[in-house]
């Protein structure tokens, strides 16, 4: 009777025809249930069924290949870290060679590239979690089965050094709202096979997503305790020229909440239309001018309504990048195999866009 495993590609389990219909056919051993290291003494002859009149006996191969099949299985089921890679770097391929048979794809590459250590970087953190809030948008079913469970668990370690060191809270939740809301939908056409694995395994996941937005909207930032200086004893050309390097409106709205001070320099008119420039064209502010009361161009409010419509420009601190010469994908830092005259020439920064354009075929 033929029968699919979790693995499409394995053989699955055996099973055997009896009166009462098709049953599995089970090695009975109790130190299957005692853990890994006792899988592997498992070479005696094991009875399968109850029923005398159709016993099938295993063999010492069958019994060898189940043993190995569980323990694969068991190791599968408790890894909670991403997959470890020697090499943190990936070659790109799309089509398939004699060298290389297949093609990369995003599931592979979210795998090899190590975003559990990269979380850990703070140059990194804002890309990583940007790269994962483009996925959960639109590329969350292109992730294989490995690849998917890869994600929730980055998630989690994201979640818990928001938790624990209170860094920027307001993007991780971004990004929970667009993977809930995403869910929700694939949720509902689970029947039309868009999501890998069970329902029940999505529901779950998307209950942990639920919690992790409740622990995160408890969340109280920790006062600290320092005596000595602190940002309200700058001079407020220093406080005006930190405004200054800000590029998320957001984030100026946030540090002018610390003080008086802080929020009459983020109230300021050239400092609003100095992001609008920054961000977007002449061309496209000037479709959307928003006077204030007095006549003036409100740039506070172009610039909110002005990013509904248009990108704005994004900056990180490091970034994943891409050899033309070599089409690796790779963290500069760890380097990668190049054969280039000179690899710098060849470097190409990629952004989380970029990213998942590189493996639509």
């Amino acid at each position: 009777m033929p029968f699919l495993g979790q693995d499409w590609r394995s053989p699955g389990w055996r099973w055997v025809k009896t009166e009462d219909g098709w049953k599995r056919c089970e090695p009975f051993s109790h130190a299957l249930e005692d853990g890994n290291n006792q899988l592997n003494d498992i070479s005696h002859t094991v009875i399968i069924t109850g029923d005398d009149e159709n016993e099938e006996v295993y063999n010492t191969e069958d019994c060898e290949f189940a043993a190995k099949k569980r323990k694969k299985d068991h190791f599968r089921n408790n890894t909670d870290s991403q997959c470890f890679y020697r090499e943190k770097w990936i070659y790109v391929h799309k089509e398939s060679t004699k060298e290389r048979h297949g093609y990369c794809t995003l599931g592979e590459a979210f795998n090899r590239l190590d975003f559990s250590s990269a979380i850990q970087d703070i140059r990194r953190f804002n890309y990583v979690v940007k790269l994962l809030q483009l996925i959960a948008k639109s590329q969350l079913t292109s992730l294989s089965g490995a690849a998917q469970k890869n994600y929730f668990n980055i998630l989690d370690k994201i979640v818990q050094k928001v938790m624990e060191d209170q860094y920027n809270p307001r993007l991780i939740k971004d990004l929970l709202q667009d993977l809930s809301s995403t869910l929700c939908i694939l949720i509902r056409g689970v029947g039309k096979s868009v999501l890998v694995g069970n329902i029940n395994i999505w529901i779950c996941r998307l209950e942990t997503i639920l919690l992790w937005q409740q622990q995160l909207k408890n969340l109280q930032m920790n006062k600290q305790v320092n005596n000595g200086l602190t940002l309200s004893d700058l001079p407020l050309h220093m406080l005006n020229n930190i405004l200054y390097r800000f590029s998320d409106g957001w984030d100026i709205i946030t540090l002018g909440q610390v003080t008086p001070t802080l929020y009459m320099l983020s109230e300021d008119r050239q400092l609003w239309k100095k992001l609008c420039q920054y961000h977007f064209a002449e061309k496209q502010f000037c479709r959307h001018l928003i006077p204030s009361e007095k006549g003036h161009i409100d740039w506070k409010l172009m610039y909110f309504a002005l990013q509904k419509y248009y990108p704005i420009k994004e900056q990180y601190g490091d970034t994943l990048h891409f050899c033309r010469h070599c089409s690796i994908l790779f963290w500069k830092d760890t380097g990668h195999p190049c054969t280039a005259s000179d690899p710098n020439t060849c470097l190409m920064p990629v952004s989380p866009q970029h990213f998942i354009d590189l493996f639509k075929f």
